[in-house]
């Protein structure tokens, strides 16, 4: 038992607006300054699309409707399981908590692969990616 590896689950949006796609950029230690989508950890009692929702509000000041699930990622034993979903805004401004998150934008499906270099993971593209083709 003790080989066995606890395995955590996070659920993310992309959320589509006039061309392009909103991502945050992280203020965590581990990955201070990558872009990601609007996401995190599935706590206890909240479902993997509740998540995603109240992410998405949390991290972008966004109310939001998921549409789809997009994919579910997982690089290796480590890393959590990601669930991607595409979203879109019912209500709210763009405001982010200044202590978790560094900055807030929009880019184009360009702009974010000539900055794969600069995201928190493949599936940040990936996802995004998958939304055009949905």
């Amino acid at each position: 038992m003790e080989n066995l590896v606890k395995i955590n689950i996070a659920a993310g949006v992309v959320i589509e607006k006039d061309g392009k796609f909103l991502l945050v950029q992280e203020k965590q230690a581990q990955c201070y300054g990558k872009w990601n989508l609007p996401a995190g950890r599935v706590e206890q009692g909240l479902s993997i699309e509740e998540t995603a929702v109240k992410e998405a509000k949390e991290e972008t000041g966004y109310n939001v409707e998921l549409l789809k699930k997009i994919d579910i990622f997982h690089e290796n034993a480590k890393a959590p399981v990601k669930h991607s979903f595409r979203a879109k805004i019912i209500d709210g401004q763009l405001n982010f908590p200044k202590d978790e998150i560094l900055d807030a934008q929009w880019f184009s499906l360009k702009e974010v692969e000539n900055m794969k270099d600069k995201l928190r993971g493949d599936w940040v593209l990936d996802s995004i990616k998958k939304t055009a083709m949905i």
